[in-house]
Protein backbone atom coordinates (compact mmCIF):
# COMPACT_ATOMS: atom_id res chain seq x y z
CA UNK A 1 0.00 0.00 0.00
CA UNK A 2 2.57 2.59 0.82
CA UNK A 3 4.41 2.00 -2.85
CA UNK A 4 0.88 2.60 -3.76
CA UNK A 5 0.46 5.95 -2.14
CA UNK A 6 4.13 7.17 -3.20
CA UNK A 7 3.74 6.14 -7.15
CA UNK A 8 0.48 7.84 -6.58
CA UNK A 9 1.71 11.02 -5.07
CA UNK A 10 4.89 11.50 -6.90
CA UNK A 11 3.13 11.35 -10.40
CA UNK A 12 0.74 13.75 -8.53
CA UNK A 13 3.31 15.93 -7.19
CA UNK A 14 6.13 15.40 -10.55
CA UNK A 15 3.02 16.79 -13.27
CA UNK A 16 2.58 20.29 -12.10
CA UNK A 17 6.21 20.52 -10.63
CA UNK A 18 7.40 19.69 -14.31
CA UNK A 19 7.75 23.81 -15.53
CA UNK A 20 9.21 24.88 -12.28
CA UNK A 21 11.77 22.06 -12.03
CA UNK A 22 12.36 23.03 -15.55
CA UNK A 23 13.41 26.63 -14.62
CA UNK A 24 15.03 25.71 -11.54
CA UNK A 25 17.32 23.75 -13.79
CA UNK A 26 17.81 26.20 -16.08
CA UNK A 27 18.73 28.62 -13.35
CA UNK A 28 21.19 26.48 -11.49
CA UNK A 29 23.24 25.95 -15.13
CA UNK A 30 22.61 29.94 -15.62
CA UNK A 31 24.59 30.65 -12.25
CA UNK A 32 27.03 28.04 -11.88
CA UNK A 33 29.49 25.93 -14.24
CA UNK A 34 28.52 22.02 -14.49
CA UNK A 35 25.38 20.38 -14.57
CA UNK A 36 21.72 21.16 -13.44
CA UNK A 37 22.16 17.76 -11.25
CA UNK A 38 24.08 16.33 -8.72
CA UNK A 39 23.92 12.82 -8.17
CA UNK A 40 24.50 11.37 -4.84
CA UNK A 41 26.17 8.36 -4.00
CA UNK A 42 23.49 7.13 -1.08
CA UNK A 43 22.76 4.15 0.85
CA UNK A 44 19.34 2.46 0.73
CA UNK A 45 17.98 -0.43 2.18
CA UNK A 46 19.93 -2.74 2.96
CA UNK A 47 23.10 -0.83 2.59
CA UNK A 48 22.65 -0.91 -0.84
CA UNK A 49 23.89 2.05 -2.86
CA UNK A 50 21.75 4.28 -5.31
CA UNK A 51 22.44 7.88 -7.01
CA UNK A 52 20.18 10.18 -6.15
CA UNK A 53 19.04 13.36 -8.23
CA UNK A 54 19.07 16.82 -6.42
CA UNK A 55 19.42 20.19 -8.12
CA UNK A 56 22.93 21.01 -7.69
CA UNK A 57 23.01 23.89 -4.65
CA UNK A 58 27.11 23.62 -4.10
CA UNK A 59 29.89 24.70 -6.19
CA UNK A 60 31.71 22.19 -7.99
CA UNK A 61 34.60 20.12 -6.81
CA UNK A 62 32.33 20.51 -2.72
CA UNK A 63 34.13 17.97 -0.76
CA UNK A 64 31.71 14.04 -0.51
CA UNK A 65 30.96 14.43 3.45
CA UNK A 66 27.87 15.54 4.88
CA UNK A 67 27.42 19.70 5.12
CA UNK A 68 27.34 19.51 8.76
CA UNK A 69 31.01 18.20 8.57
CA UNK A 70 31.82 21.33 6.66
CA UNK A 71 33.57 24.14 8.23
CA UNK A 72 32.24 26.43 6.11
CA UNK A 73 29.45 25.02 3.97
CA UNK A 74 28.54 28.53 3.00
CA UNK A 75 31.91 29.06 0.76
CA UNK A 76 30.98 26.19 -1.29
CA UNK A 77 27.18 27.40 -2.29
CA UNK A 78 26.22 28.29 -5.76
CA UNK A 79 24.75 31.79 -6.54
CA UNK A 80 21.30 29.85 -6.16
CA UNK A 81 22.34 27.89 -3.78
CA UNK A 82 21.04 29.26 -0.56
CA UNK A 83 17.52 29.85 -1.84
CA UNK A 84 17.33 26.04 -3.34
CA UNK A 85 17.53 25.15 0.24
CA UNK A 86 15.79 27.16 2.20
CA UNK A 87 12.50 26.20 0.26
CA UNK A 88 14.17 22.61 -0.10
CA UNK A 89 14.02 22.82 -3.86
CA UNK A 90 17.28 21.34 -4.25
CA UNK A 91 15.06 17.98 -3.53
CA UNK A 92 12.71 17.93 -6.29
CA UNK A 93 14.34 15.72 -8.22
CA UNK A 94 14.47 12.76 -5.53
CA UNK A 95 10.29 12.71 -6.85
CA UNK A 96 12.27 10.96 -9.53
CA UNK A 97 13.84 8.22 -6.93
CA UNK A 98 10.64 7.17 -5.25
CA UNK A 99 9.21 6.77 -8.54
CA UNK A 100 12.04 4.55 -9.51
CA UNK A 101 12.00 2.67 -6.22
CA UNK A 102 14.96 3.79 -4.89
CA UNK A 103 13.20 5.96 -1.98
CA UNK A 104 9.61 6.45 -0.23
CA UNK A 105 8.46 10.41 0.94
CA UNK A 106 8.88 9.11 4.59
CA UNK A 107 11.45 7.07 6.03
CA UNK A 108 14.90 7.75 7.17
CA UNK A 109 16.99 10.47 5.23
CA UNK A 110 19.82 8.33 2.71
CA UNK A 111 22.96 8.30 4.14
CA UNK A 112 26.10 9.48 1.97
CA UNK A 113 27.52 6.29 1.28
CA UNK A 114 31.01 7.86 3.21
CA UNK A 115 29.18 8.05 6.74
CA UNK A 116 30.16 4.67 7.75
CA UNK A 117 29.17 5.70 11.63
CA UNK A 118 25.53 6.23 10.69
CA UNK A 119 25.38 3.26 8.14
CA UNK A 120 26.78 1.08 11.25
CA UNK A 121 24.45 2.21 13.80
CA UNK A 122 21.58 2.05 11.80
CA UNK A 123 22.31 -1.54 10.70
CA UNK A 124 22.78 -2.01 15.04
CA UNK A 125 19.08 -1.28 14.80
CA UNK A 126 17.64 -3.02 11.94
CA UNK A 127 16.97 0.36 10.24
CA UNK A 128 18.85 -0.18 7.39
CA UNK A 129 15.66 -2.54 6.00
CA UNK A 130 13.44 0.53 5.91
CA UNK A 131 13.56 2.24 2.18
CA UNK A 132 15.22 6.24 2.88
CA UNK A 133 12.65 8.75 2.03
CA UNK A 134 12.54 12.63 1.33
CA UNK A 135 11.76 13.24 4.51
CA UNK A 136 11.41 11.65 8.37
CA UNK A 137 10.89 11.46 12.03
CA UNK A 138 14.57 12.64 12.55
CA UNK A 139 14.46 15.32 9.80
CA UNK A 140 10.99 16.90 11.30
CA UNK A 141 12.38 16.57 14.87
CA UNK A 142 15.90 18.23 14.42
CA UNK A 143 17.60 17.73 10.93
CA UNK A 144 21.06 19.60 10.86
CA UNK A 145 21.06 20.02 14.76
CA UNK A 146 20.93 16.25 15.50
CA UNK A 147 24.11 14.24 16.34
CA UNK A 148 23.86 10.73 14.18
CA UNK A 149 23.11 8.58 17.62
CA UNK A 150 20.02 10.87 18.10
CA UNK A 151 18.70 10.52 14.39
CA UNK A 152 19.45 6.86 14.70
CA UNK A 153 17.17 6.98 17.54
CA UNK A 154 14.11 8.83 16.08
CA UNK A 155 14.95 6.27 12.96
CA UNK A 156 14.24 3.35 15.33
CA UNK A 157 11.03 5.05 16.29
CA UNK A 158 9.78 5.38 13.09
CA UNK A 159 11.01 1.87 12.31
CA UNK A 160 8.61 0.53 15.20
CA UNK A 161 5.95 2.52 14.80
CA UNK A 162 5.58 2.91 11.21
CA UNK A 163 1.96 3.41 9.84
CA UNK A 164 -0.06 5.48 7.26
CA UNK A 165 -1.36 7.67 9.92
CA UNK A 166 2.33 8.73 11.51
CA UNK A 167 3.58 8.86 7.57
CA UNK A 168 0.66 11.30 7.08
CA UNK A 169 2.00 13.21 10.01
CA UNK A 170 5.38 13.42 9.24
CA UNK A 171 4.47 14.63 6.08
CA UNK A 172 2.28 17.22 7.44
CA UNK A 173 5.22 18.72 10.27
CA UNK A 174 7.34 18.13 7.22
CA UNK A 175 5.47 20.94 4.90
CA UNK A 176 4.90 23.41 8.04
CA UNK A 177 8.70 23.07 8.65
CA UNK A 178 9.77 24.04 5.18
CA UNK A 179 7.05 26.51 5.29
CA UNK A 180 8.47 28.31 8.28
CA UNK A 181 12.06 27.65 6.91
CA UNK A 182 12.27 25.72 10.24
CA UNK A 183 15.98 23.74 11.08
CA UNK A 184 17.69 24.59 7.59
CA UNK A 185 20.93 26.20 8.71
CA UNK A 186 22.59 26.62 5.39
Amino acid sequence: MKRFIDIFLAIMISVPLLVPMLLIAITVRLTSKGPALYWSRRVGVDNSIFHMPKFRSMRLATPVVATHLMINPHAFLSPIGPFLRRFSLDELPQLFSILKGDMSFVGPRPALFNQEDLMVLRTKKGVEKLKPGITGWAQVNGRDELSIAEKVVFDVEYLNHQSFWFDLKILWMTLLKVIMRDNVSH
